[in-house]
């Protein structure tokens, strides 16, 4: 898979794609970057990429016209990728687009900075991404975080591809608990049942222990939970657990 980033600050970039499973995936030719300069499509000799708003107010906002010229580039090389503007406005990116864009070819990311960039430019792309409601300095850490996200669900990219089938939000649950050696540390043991070698048994503990996790930590996700029967029984044990 491609990944192209449309950025005025390169160099954010560089460290965090050559570390850990983004690395391991590059090194396999599973995913390779192009990170594109945006400012070295601007027209003038300062490389001029922002300006005044139109009507007035403050900051500046980023032109069309050099991110449409690296588009233009992009297009020229590789055919067109999707479009993926990184905006505090998109739809909120969840695990369900991470696995969509992980069925893609190539996506290229552009990265908004400053008090935005020229409306004109959300014409041009496929989608608008945001990671949260709040604010940041600009695209290029969703961007990362996208890329990370989306990266874990092209195949081979994980060693052990049942990781990805017990992550959270695979479901709307959150993870079960997870322990390793040693068993006991300042009196705190990890579960018998984790040691009892009850496969069975260990999957229902998982699966009620995530459903604990979830409705103390993310009642919101229960509401989009659809419950089998054992799921049921679960969640009625568990809120039996808390008084009135």
């Amino acid at each position: 898979m491609i990944f192209t980033i449309l950025t005025l600050f390169p160099d954010i970039f560089h460290s965090p794609l050559q570390e850990s499973i983004i690395k391991k995936a590059f090194d396999k030719g599973l995913v390779n970057f192009n990170i594109i300069n945006i400012r070295d499509f601007a027209a003038d000799v300062h490389k001029t990429c922002d300006d005044r708003p139109y009507g007035g107010g403050p900051g500046m906002v980023m032109k069309i016209e050099p991110i449409y010229r690296a588009m233009e580039l992009v297009e020229s090389i590789y055919g067109r990728p999707r479009y993926v503007l990184l905006t505090p406005q998109g739809r909120p990116f969840d695990q369900a687009t991470a696995e969509r864009y992980g069925k893609l070819a190539h996506i290229c990311l552009i990265c908004g900075r400053y008090e935005g960039v020229d409306e004109r430019i959300v014409g041009c792309v496929d989608e608008e991404v945001s990671i949260g409601d709040y604010v940041l300095s600009g695209g290029e850490i969703p961007a990362l975080v996208l890329i990370d996200a989306v990266s874990r669900n092209i195949p081979g990219v994980l060693g052990n591809e049942g990781s990805v089938a017990d992550e959270s939000f695979k479901e709307p649950l959150l993870e079960y608990p997870q322990y390793t050696r040693p068993e006991v540390f300042m009196d705190m043991e990890v579960p018998a049942v984790l040691l009892s070698g009850n496969h069975e048994e260990i999957r229902k503990w998982r699966r009620k222990e995530a459903i604990r996790k979830t409705l103390l930590k993310r009642p919101d996700l229960i509401d989009k939970l659809a419950p089998t029967e054992e799921d049921g029984k679960f969640i009625r044990e568990i809120m039996e657990e808390f008084p009135e």
